[in-house]
């Protein structure tokens, strides 16, 4: 056993003390220990000896998922918190019930808070570094850069104008880094989650705002920091605002022996895992391996954007209009396997708006998920026939694919001609545009117009 050190006489909790501390206690234990099976078969699932930094970052982000989600890895609702909190209050009248002597629960209270800073610091390093290697919001693609503003949601708008400022993301991921490890010792538990608070809470205000999908996790992270904070609040209080003399609680249990090694060995462990191998596989992933695009390369010499000169539809030619929902107006090419069309046809949105890192191509999905106005499609090339097979990215439209048929007469002009999505023959003329970005060029560079 472990010898502990214990607190005067006067340490002796009231009744609501004691009731109230019962409920929390139950409460962050099932917020915070992974219960669910759907996150353990994930986890199962997982090619250890190939890990992934989305491994790491998906097993960082648990939250209770008992009424809501399809898969252990989805964000929860706050109608899981209400079940747990009734659970937490059946439990907290069973166990006062049946507990009448304890004067006190230091030594739970010491470990629900080590339990708490430790869940913390992980979920936040979790995003920290997908910010500090700016993956989390990556610079515009050239069909983002070439749709209206109108056709964005908020979501992607935020998420579009953090992501043309690099060095300010990779701030922000370090801001969550620093906290996340200053939670990992109790002497500066209370910076990092007062860091984390007012961190957080900004996110979890955006989010609201800009009608993100992170607010329930964001806010699952600030009630986490509160209890964190709350050890120290008061004495604060005492000493900044009323510059009162105040001694700090340096409870904590005595361990001897194996109890140390283990203690010792179980931290390094989680930092180990989700500091150092985790930085190290985010910063190879920002190299080599970005999650938001996909990585497999398009056509060769063809990235850009073009416009459709001509328009044939069963071999007849359709005029430029801007109403016209068959005739395309302006088709870019990628860098990697992405051909996106711009027309007047409607475009279902994918409203997809928390963060998902995915393994593969095909669900690699944020160049489309929160924009309209083009149709975006992965393909894949028989460079020996010259033919491309594209099929529509977007989740409301499984199923549409095209065969067509390339030529490149010049190094500027490429020719499509296939069968389209209603079976009709279409032959598209494609010229690019030698476009200039002014994001690209930076400030100080002159554009010429």
């Amino acid at each position: 056993m472990s010898k502990i050190e214990t607190k005067p006489a006067s340490s002796t909790w009231s009744a609501v003390e004691k009731g109230i501390f019962r409920f929390l206690f139950i409460y962050f234990l099932l917020q915070a220990i992974p219960l669910d099976w759907k996150y353990y078969a994930n986890v199962f699932s997982i090619h250890w000896l190939h890990l992934s930094y989305g491994d790491i970052f998906n097993i960082s982000r648990y939250t209770p998922q008992f009424l809501s989600g399809r898969h252990g890895w989805a964000i929860g609702t706050f109608a899981d918190w209400i079940l747990i909190a009734a659970i937490a209050l059946i439990g907290a009248i069973v166990w006062g019930l049946r507990d009448k002597k304890s004067g006190n629960y230091q030594v739970l209270y010491y470990w629900l808070r080590v339990i708490v800073r430790y869940r913390l610091a992980i979920g936040i390093i979790g995003y920290g570094f997908l910010k500090f290697f700016p993956l989390q919001a990556p610079f515009p693609s050239i069909s983002n850069l070439n749709t209206a503003y109108g056709d964005f949601t908020d979501w992607k708008i935020f998420s579009m104008s953090l992501g043309i400022v690099p060095n300010y993301e990779s701030f922000l991921g370090a801001i969550e880094i620093i906290a996340g490890l200053l939670l990992f010792w109790r002497k500066t538990a209370t910076i990092g989650a007062l860091i984390i608070l007012v961190f957080t809470g900004n996110v979890f205000i955006s989010n609201l705002a800009y009608e993100g999908g992170e607010h329930v996790y964001s806010f699952y992270l600030i009630t986490f920091a509160l209890f964190v904070l709350s050890f120290d609040a008061i004495r604060i209080y005492n000493l900044v605002s009323l510059e009162r003399p105040t001694e700090p609680n340096r409870f904590k249990p005595l361990l001897t022996g194996n109890q140390q090694i283990i203690r010792i060995a179980l931290k390094s462990l989680v930092i180990f895992f989700f500091v150092l191998l985790y930085g190290f596989k985010a910063s190879s992933g920002f190299r080599h391996n970005p999650y938001q695009f996909p990585t497999t390369p398009g056509l060769a010499r063809a990235t850009g954007i073009y416009n459709v000169s001509e328009f044939r539809l069963n071999k007849k030619v359709l005029p430029y209009s801007a109403t016209d929902s068959v005739r395309w107006k302006d088709v870019v090419f990628e860098k990697w396997a992405t051909i996106s069309i711009r027309s007047n046809r409607p475009v279902l949105i994918d409203s997809a708006n928390y963060e998902q890192v995915f393994e593969k191509d095909q669900d690699r999905d944020y160049e489309l998920t929160g924009t309209t106005g083009r149709h975006y499609y992965s393909y894949s090339q028989d460079t020996i026939n010259h033919t491309l097979f594209l099929e529509n990215k977007n989740s409301h439209y499984k199923g549409e694919k095209l065969s067509l048929k390339y030529t490149r007469p010049d190094t500027s002009t490429i020719i499509l001609s296939g069968i389209d999505r209603n079976k009709d023959s279409i032959y598209v003329v494609l010229n690019k545009i030698n476009k200039k970005y002014p994001l690209l060029l930076g400030r100080r560079r002159v554009l010429k117009l």
